[in-house]
């Protein structure tokens, strides 16, 4: 027990740079040598800039010396994975450089009476191409939204093979507090949408972020600019309406607040069942039977007015419906109330709440290509969009179209 403790204050005593337990002479305590001799690097020379298709490599130099470690990052923190030879002759990288970016390489080494040397290089990497450049837009705008609103990321360039989508999703990263289970979907070659299992907690802090910046993701394409997105989330709002019953019952936090009768869409013009994401609000949208091609004529302003699709589907104000609200479904899709309860309805939601419905005629809204109908996707089928995740079983997940077209 003496001998385990003497040893473990010996480590201690050295790594504070105290000598009390052993020599002035000892190798360990010695300032390390600048091993400039002692090592070759195929780096740049002078204010050249390195290939970042090249591998880097540290080869010891003579017989007297071994390399004992190399961390090479960049200037974002990055580092760059690498194998040292058992013999420590050489160090080599493993993973590819970023394009454009400053690189710091810490070489240490020992001679051969276990002296330590120290050599710290630097060099930078040349651009990419701009055409071979790809860059990502997220969405929504910074601000606070509903727990239903998912992320989009839109690529400046299609991506098709699934090694590069792989590098690419990697390198998107969303991080919410609190923590929540979720992924990446790749919806198109260019624009994929994250979203967690189930909606995003109430009052959380979403960041989004990617680090793709001078990343290899083919032989032609490099990462490039994306610039950081920061989210809030407000209390969850989720409005049920129940076409069969012709209410609309509003919960906050799970708590209902509130229920009121409406009319939902007629036949032929059945309201689509399933989530759907608040798109936006107007407070007046001029809606016209040309424009969704139905046969009777209307043109009428309608206020307090709550988007749900990009196809024109709306919670508004009805009163020419008044004596239907409650009772029947007369409207051409849209969710249609009292101007009073519509008028509340719009006061208390914002983009990103949701609105479910249920014991409809209408078919599902999909999950992509109508507004954002992510939510319709079933957790398992949402993973198998993601290149990274697609055989992960749930719980498992790393933490890592249509013309605008009101109806009424």
């Amino acid at each position: 027990m003496r001998t385990v403790l003497s040893c473990t204050l010996l480590v201690a005593a050295l790594a504070a740079g105290a000598t009390g337990c052993g020599s002035d002479g000892h190798p360990l305590s010695a300032k390390p040598y600048d091993a400039a001799g002692q090592i070759a690097f195929n780096g740049p020379a002078g204010s050249q800039k390195a290939d970042p298709d090249k591998p880097l490599e540290v080869t010891a130099q003579g017989k007297d010396g071994r390399i004992t470690d190399v961390t090479a990052t960049d200037s974002l923190g990055r580092y760059v994975a690498g194998e040292l030879a058992a013999d420590g002759s050489r160090w080599h990288s493993t993973s590819p450089l970023a394009a454009g970016a400053a690189y710091t390489v810490k070489v240490s080494t020992e001679d051969e009476e276990g002296s330590p040397g120290r050599k710290v290089l630097t060099f930078e990497t040349r651009d990419a191409a701009r055409k071979g450049r790809l860059d990502v837009e997220f969405g929504p705008e910074a601000g606070q939204y509903g727990v239903g609103m998912p992320v989009t990321a839109k690529l400046s360039k299609p991506v098709t093979d699934k090694k590069a989508r792989a590098i690419v999703e990697r390198s998107l990263e969303v991080r919410s507090e609190p923590a929540t289970e979720g992924t990446w979907h790749w919806f198109e070659d260019d624009k994929l949408h994250y979203r967690p299992k189930d909606y995003w907690p109430a009052n959380a802090k979403i960041s989004v972020s990617s680090h793709l910046e001078g990343v290899k993701i083919d032989d032609k394409l490099w990462g490039g600019e994306g610039k950081p997105l920061k989210l809030t989330t407000g209390s969850k709002i989720e409005a049920v309406v129940d076409a069969g019953a012709h209410y609309m019952t509003v919960y906050r936090n799970g708590e209902e607040i509130n229920s009121v009768p409406v009319t939902t869409g007629k036949p032929g013009w059945e309201t689509r069942n399933g989530t759907k994401v608040v798109l936006g609000k107007e407070y007046v949208v001029r809606m016209t039977s040309r424009a969704i091609g139905a046969a009777e004529f209307y043109d009428k302003q309608v206020y307090y007015a709550t988007r749900l699709t990009d196809t024109g589907e709306y919670v508004h104000a009805a009163p020419w419906s008044a004596g239907s609200h409650g009772y029947a479904n007369v409207s051409h899709g849209c969710v249609g109330m009292s101007t009073g309860n519509a008028a509340w309805f719009y006061g208390i939601v914002q983009p990103g709440d949701i609105v479910r419905t249920i014991n409809s005629y209408g078919e599902y809204l999909p999950a992509y290509g109508n507004g954002l109908g992510d939510w319709n996707m079933e957790w398992k089928d949402w993973l198998k969009g993601s290149v990274v995740n697609a055989g992960l079983r749930e719980g498992q997940t790393h933490h890592d179209e249509a013309r605008l077209r009101p109806s009424v």
